[in-house]
């Protein structure tokens, strides 16, 4: 399995690089920057966020920062299109284009993003190969115009890693480590198979993009701890457990257990081969809605700074919306239905997913579906039909869907499917995702297409 999925990433890397050379039209004066070749940057990006095993939260940080860069720089001449500076927070006004000099603001933009993706990555060499190659291409193609926007892109990138070095990320790297609980039955305890410590427990320190703080839409407490069986807890606990038992009768027939394992986007599954232990590699949750951006844009036909503004304004809100379901996870700091299924129902029972390494309420996949699915339903429209691809490459069929709402509804009850979460850390998580949602398409007044 490990050599198929290297197989997979090796053959996606030779066809976004493929699209960046192929999309450069050399009969022009002036380099051509297609939506494609944006496609394609971000694609490299999640391909090497997938090979690193960035954790979802930080997967969603390194999504956010490169397409704000990239935005900005095209908001200067796109009267549609207001710049982000008075919305953000502590974003400046990036440096101005000086109109006097051959500068392609898309071309500007499209290195913007790869510089500042260099950044935030392990594997920064990997973008580095693909540069190497397309300077040299669009250096012989208008030398005078690659320079000068280059130049200019390193400004625009310069101002955000400034910004961006001031959001607390480097200060939770130093903090202590989360500490469990084992004498409250209630809190988190890590779970099997490889027993991870909880990540991220201060991601609620990080500096929100557009929220006010991490605890703005913090949701209604979970359901009351009591493993007595008239309670609501162990009612949602027994749920779990016997929808997993009902799902797994039919086997590879069952629409559940598909739902649950197109939704996985766990970075951190761990397989046993006798003494040895690997991670498989995945795509997080922000991931696949940042795929499914590309699926919207391509199929709307959305131009260059159309398709920058929804990776943007819907990566915004994947960011935020994991500081604030962090926040409440470890504040709530909930036990998973795994531990207690096998503790005082089945001690051999198995959930149909990897349970990830952090606390269970609320689910992450809910927030930010909900989020996601607010703003794309925003630019795109309340019944947008499309085939989500994304999970393609890991070996999972398409799955189509009528709308953004009815994609997030199905990623939040897939972890319950799945086993992982309770009904409540679905529902909630859902609805908390919504009103962040909400929240963005006000505060950056996104309009439809």
């Amino acid at each position: 399995m490990r050599f198929l999925i290297k197989q997979i990433l090796k053959t996606r890397y030779t066809i976004i690089l493929a699209v960046f050379i192929c999309s450069c039209n050399p009969s022009v004066d002036s380099i051509e920057i297609t939506p494609e070749n944006y496609h394609a940057s971000v694609d490299m990006v999640s391909e090497i966020m997938i090979h690193d095993i960035f954790s979802p939260p930080v997967a969603s940080r390194v999504f956010a920062y490169p397409n704000v860069a990239a935005y900005e720089i095209l908001a200067q001449e796109d009267s549609t299109f207001k710049s982000l500076s008075n919305t953000i927070s502590s974003l400046q006004q990036i440096p101005k284009a000086n109109k006097d000099k051959s500068i392609n603001l898309k071309l500007a933009a499209l290195i913007a993003h790869m510089e500042t993706s260099k950044m935030l990555v392990f594997s920064e060499e990997k973008l580095t190969t693909v540069q190497d190659s397309l300077f040299k291409s669009w250096q012989k193609m208008n030398e005078k115009e690659f320079i000068a926007s280059k130049n200019y892109a390193l400004s625009v990138v310069k101002h955000i890693k400034n910004w961006m070095d001031k959001d607390n990320y480097s200060q939770t790297r130093t903090m202590e480590k989360f500490t469990v609980d084992a004498k409250d039955p209630a809190r988190w305890q890590p779970t099997p198979p490889a027993y991870m410590e909880g990540i991220e427990p201060h991601w609620n320190k990080i500096r929100p993009f557009v929220l006010q703080s991490a605890a703005q839409f913090k949701p209604i407490p979970p359901p009351k701890f009591s493993l007595e069986k008239d309670s609501d807890f162990y009612k949602e606990l027994e749920e779990v457990y016997t929808t997993s038992q009902r799902i797994t009768e039919n086997g590879d027939n069952s629409e559940e257990i598909a739902i649950a394992q197109f939704w996985d986007c766990n970075p951190f599954v761990s397989v046993t081969r006798g003494h040895f232990m690997f991670a498989t590699k995945k795509i997080s949750p922000g991931a696949h809605w940042i795929g499914i951006v590309k699926i919207a844009t391509r199929k709307s036909q959305a131009n260059f700074m159309q398709t920058v503004n929804a990776y943007t304004k819907t990566s915004l809100a994947i960011a935020d919306a994991f500081i604030s379901c962090w926040d409440e996870k470890y504040r709530s700091n909930l036990i998973r239905p795994e531990t207690l299924i096998n503790q005082h129902i089945d001690q051999d029972w198995l959930p149909i997913l990897q349970t990830p390494p952090f606390p269970e309420y609320t689910s992450g996949h809910s927030v930010v579906s909900g989020a996601a699915s607010y703003v794309l339903t925003s630019i795109f429209g309340d019944n947008f039909a499309f085939d989500d691809t994304t999970e393609i490459p890991f070996g999972l069929p398409v799955r189509s869907y009528t709308s953004f709402n009815a994609a997030a509804d199905e990623a939040a009850i897939s972890r319950m499917y799945g086993g992982i979460h309770y009904r409540a850390a679905v529902e909630v998580g859902l609805k908390q995702g919504k009103k962040i949602g909400k929240y963005f398409v006000k505060e950056l007044a996104i309009e439809p297409l």
